[in-house]
């Protein structure tokens, strides 16, 4: 039997209710905040991941799935979406339009990775993006719509954690302090923070082994080697979350593993749980992809872990699916008539089934209470030669007699 590629999943039945669901509050919500939304290609040019996301990241050395085509070209799978909705604002010209562009995305990415529980080498992503916007008004916008969605879909005991890496003059400044730091500790940090303390010293903030956590516990914190503007940029994001009474907490460790952040940096973290949303400021990442100099920010958010998080709280709501009604039949003209009839409801609005297997009456009625019909209705010569029904509430057991035509304003 050919099964489903290892780190990747079928989504149906009852599972597929909670992703619709989820996916449901977030168009509302992204509405309301007034996003757009956008669908960038699954492949894309190598060079722009390389360009965007940054060629030390582990995202670009050890996750992406990369393949030459029939063209000889170097193309990859998206391991995410904002480097590819950063390429589409520049080459659709959206920077001549009104500024700021806000857009959102719910797609799959692709990232060669070990699969564990929420982490898949297929994993669906909600994400939004601000270009244009220089103000950190961007940044707590965003971090709003975050607030929002996790209100309305019911995660619990989440944190909102920020932090400023400052801009390349801050950073400058404090890689040579952390550069010093972590020289001084080279041969107690973990092989993976070796490797990046080489390639980008910054990212060994973001190891998750406890050792390596200890050990940086007394780390220069980048936050004192913010300059006036950084700061200034980093107080009244923290103001303006105050006002919309959105609690958070300052977390100097916090970097992000993307090498486009500039300045503000935020993570959704529970207590129990992994980071469910990751974002932040990127000025520079439509300059590194080829456009001008233009201002951003933006977040991801894992459907997967989205729906992890709802089964581990037993949160998951109650999302009913049954029919309105169900439309038996007994005899070749009520058959024809009952899907006639399905039909009719249908275009009203009303979720109707009818028998597609020629069943007899008594296994219409109990396939009827198998998928939790609301209301029934058997057709047969009578009711076709009176134009009539009987229709039955499956909670109560009353029954209602009505015409043919009028169904539909019984059942409402």
């Amino acid at each position: 039997m050919i099964q489903a590629p290892r780190g990747t999943q079928d989504v149906y039945g009852e599972e597929m209710k909670i992703w619709r669901f989820i996916e449901e509050h977030i168009r509302r919500i992204t509405d309301a905040y007034g996003f757009s939304e956008i669908r960038v290609p699954i492949f894309e040019n190598t060079e722009l991941f390389l360009r965007g996301v940054g060629d030390t990241t582990d995202v670009v050395q050890k996750e992406m799935y990369t393949f030459e085509d029939k063209g000889g070209r170097s193309i990859s799978l998206r391991p995410e979406q904002t480097a590819g909705t950063a390429r589409a604002y520049i080459e659709r010209g959206m920077h001549n339009a009104p500024q700021p562009t806000k857009l959102f995305y719910i797609g799959p990415n692709f990232r060669y990775e070990r699969p564990q529980e929420g982490r898949f080498r297929q994993h669906y992503q909600f994400g939004v993006e601000i270009f244009g916007a220089a103000s950190f008004a961007a940044e707590a916008e965003i971090i709003s719509l975050g607030w929002e969605i996790m209100l309305a879909i019911g995660i619990k005991n989440v944190n909102v954690y920020i932090n400023s890496i400052g801009c390349p003059d801050c950073r400058k400044i404090y890689h040579e302090k952390l550069t010093i730091f972590l020289g001084e500790r080279i041969d107690s940090l973990c092989e993976l923070c070796r490797n990046r303390f080489e390639k980008n010293p910054l990212r060994v903030l973001d190891c998750k082994s406890p050792h390596c956590k200890e050990l940086l516990t007394h780390a220069p914190s980048v936050l004192e080697s913010l300059d006036d503007d950084c700061r200034a940029h980093f107080d009244g994001l923290q103001n303006l979350l105050t006002q919309m009474k959105i609690p958070f907490i300052i977390d100097a460790r916090i970097v992000r593993g993307l090498d486009y952040y500039s300045r503000t940096v935020f993570e959704f973290i529970g207590e129990t749980f992994p980071t469910v949303i990751g974002g932040g400021r990127y000025d520079g990442l439509i300059s590194q992809v080829g456009g001008a100099a233009t201002p951003g920010a933006g977040f991801g958010m894992g459907i997967e872990r989205l729906v992890m998080l709802l089964k581990n709280q037993n949160s998951v709501p109650e999302i009913s699916t049954a029919p309105d009604i169900f439309i038996g039949s007994t005899g070749g003209d009520a058959f024809v008539k009952s899907h006639e009839l399905a039909y009719s409801l249908r275009k009203a609005g009303i979720y109707a089934e009818s028998d597609l297997l020629n069943r007899s009456v008594k296994a219409q009625m109990k396939y009827a209470d198998k998928i939790k019909a609301r209301f029934t209705v058997i057709l047969g010569e009578t009711e076709l030669a009176e134009n009539c029904a009987k229709i039955k509430n499956m909670q109560t057991g009353e029954q209602i007699n009505t015409d043919l035509d009028k169904i539909s304003d019984s059942i409402k």
